[in-house]
């Protein structure tokens, strides 16, 4: 399977946050929550929902995992109109937690992976399908590409800047270049950008 990451962040690169529920996440002092929703018109939905549709199974980070199940997980596909992909995906399709402490966990479908991740996720990498997906999950993300395990990223830049909250990449990390796959933008001002890793980035010399 091919690892995708998909991530909503802001103009200021905040990924905290971003659900329907203003308290969804107040780590470290965080007021600015709720702050992508209604932000993309239909076709940036429709793209979501797709986006959904071609996952063959999901790879969470604990607090993802749990806000997920705690939200998605327990909708059926008449509680979330204009969201029946996501509903119908998220609840029948395996669902993988890169956890050390997450133990019998109650959404059907997960599977809490082993210590060893690196091996773990490149077992599930080697598995046949089309997309393993990772939503959200930023600190999962960070290790995935500091392991050279991501196939494909994808931004879902919504035009506000927040001041606060915790963000994809940190002040400090590892560098990458990254080729262009596609980019979009919606009529309400959100961007969609597709990109592959490709190594380090060229610097100038002295």
């Amino acid at each position: 399977m091919k690892l995708t990451t998909i991530t909503q962040v802001t103009l200021d690169g905040v990924m905290q946050g971003n659900g329907g529920a203003s308290d969804e996440d107040r780590r470290n002092g965080f007021e600015r929550g709720g702050w992508a929703l209604g932000r993309g018109d239909d076709e940036t939905r429709a793209f979501i929902n797709q986006t959904y549709q071609r996952a063959d199974a999901f790879l969470f980070g604990r607090r993802t995992y749990e806000l997920f199940a705690g939200s998605w997980g327990s909708m059926t596909v008449q509680d979330a109109p204009g969201w029946e992909p996501v509903v119908r995906a998220l609840n029948t399709r395996p669902k993988y937690v890169a956890s050390t402490t997450l133990a019998g966990p109650a959404w059907s479908g997960t599977t809490v992976l082993p210590d060893d991740l690196a091996t773990a996720v490149a077992d599930l990498k080697a598995e046949p399908g089309g997309e393993l997906q990772v939503h959200g999950s930023g600190t999962l993300t960070r290790w995935l590409l500091e392991n050279d395990l991501v196939d494909e990223m994808t931004l879902i830049v919504v035009p506000v800047i927040l001041g606060q909250g915790a963000r994809l990449f940190p002040d400090a990390g590892p560098d990458l270049a990254l080729d262009l796959v596609e980019s979009r933008v919606d009529s309400k001002g959100v961007t969609i950008q597709v990109y592959r890793p490709a190594g380090r980035p060229q610097y100038a010399r002295p």
